[in-house]
């Protein structure tokens, strides 16, 4: 299997963890695994954990085809792709789009992988969001990952060990992946996306090594602009009310944002839902239950666009920590390193005009604003908070 077509080829900079990953698979193929033993090649349960953009659900996902495929990952034969396309009977890739994963979709998941694999090799398991378990379906898991089957591998993601109950951790082989450089990044954006060398310096470097978000904004001019608005929104923080105007500008391209991406993909939902249950049927309306499950629907639609603003206020922040990151920077002597190069004289501006304790005091309330939104504080009030301290 030559290395362009290996279905490891997408970790960048992520070496370490190919190398283990794949002395698992030769030792499944050689029959050297013991499962259960952390520390033999293979084992039952892995735990991915690494910086959002590191490429852990990647990494989880590629170990799932390596593990399906005959030739250990060719990246190309039906085993391979359909993985990718969620059609293989064997792999499931769990992809949450709520604000958490409920008890319920934990029993419903334990009960479909039960079964034996059907097709010879291995029946796996991905949790691409394994910190949204709520603790009653964390504690449901962790009977399954206790008392595991023969063939069966877990696969579990989140950003950190202590996004993850310790029992279920403390039985799962951790890899730990990191960030990729800004280079490796930019290189690969220009050799397998064809973008060129400026612009693929640009997405790497505010991306901060988030491959997915830079490939993201290298092609997406739209994107591109709306992080040029929110990254102008410090600058505009001069008094109380400009601060809350920032709150809502900030809140409304997170919203639209997510409306937009949202939109369309709801209505074809619905519409294949209310074709599945009969509508548009000669002479009858949609079957019986066809009411009550639509509304499901629109409640796990709305969920989801719930879950999207939050994810889209989150990069927002990230964004806007890096401009206070780049004055610490500067105040610091250290030009150099500047992520936003574009913004270099009003950051030299700022800088000259501000302490270093209260830039570090802004990129502390930026960091605890993010952890509040993830416990499901009340965005636009959170945000508001946060500029009025940034207006200080």
């Amino acid at each position: 299997m030559s290395a362009t077509s290996s279905v490891f080829v997408d970790l960048v900079g992520q070496e370490h963890i190919v190398d283990v990953l794949q002395s698992a698979v030769a030792a499944t193929r050689s029959g050297d695994e013991t499962l259960g033993n952390a520390d033999q090649a293979m084992t039952h349960a892995w735990l991915f954990t690494g910086p959002p953009g590191s490429g852990r659900s990647s990494a989880a996902v590629a170990f799932a085809q390596a593990l399906v495929c005959p030739s250990n990952g060719c990246a190309t034969c039906n085993a391979c792709r359909s993985v990718i396309n969620n059609a293989h009977p064997d792999v499931e890739v769990i992809r949450t789009e709520g604000l958490s994963i409920k008890i319920d979709e934990v029993r419903e998941l334990l009960a479909r992988v039960a079964w034996a694999p059907s097709m010879g090799g291995w029946r796996v398991v991905v949790m691409e969001d394994a910190d949204r378990l709520t603790e009653s379906a964390a504690n449901a898991l962790l009977k399954a990952i206790e008392e595991p089957g023969s063939r069966t591998v877990w696969l579990l993601c989140a950003p950190t060990l202590h996004d993850v109950l310790p029992t279920i951790r403390s039985r799962c082989r951790h890899l730990q992946l990191v960030t990729p450089s800004t280079q490796a990044v930019a290189q690969v954006l220009q050799s397998r996306d064809g973008i060129s060398p400026q612009m693929a310096d640009f997405a790497a470097r505010v991306s901060q090594g988030h491959i997915g978000r830079a490939r993201y904004l290298a092609k997406n001019e739209a994107v591109r602009n709306t992080r040029t608005t929110i990254m102008k929104l410090p600058l505009t923080l001069k008094s109380i009310s400009s601060a809350f105007a920032a709150a809502q500008t900030l809140v409304d391209l997170a919203t639209d944002q997510a409306n937009e991406s949202a939109e369309e993909r709801n209505q074809i939902e619905l519409d294949d839902l209310s074709l599945a249950y009969g509508k548009g049927a000669t002479g009858r309306g949609m079957a019986t239950g066809g009411a009550k499950a639509i509304k499901e629907l629109e409640k796990e639609q709305k969920t989801r666009s719930t879950r999207m603003v939050r994810d889209g206020l989150d990069a927002a922040l990230l964004d806007i920590a890096t401009f206070y990151r780049d004055i610490m920077m500067v105040q610091a002597g250290a030009n150099d390193g500047l992520i936003n190069k574009e913004l270099e004289n009003q950051i030299t501006t700022y800088a000259a005009n501000t302490k270093p304790h209260t830039t570090i005091n802004k990129i502390n309330a930026i960091m605890a604003a993010r952890t509040n939104l993830g416990h499901n504080a009340a965005p636009l009030l959170t945000v508001e908070a946060l500029m009025c301290v940034l207006a200080r």
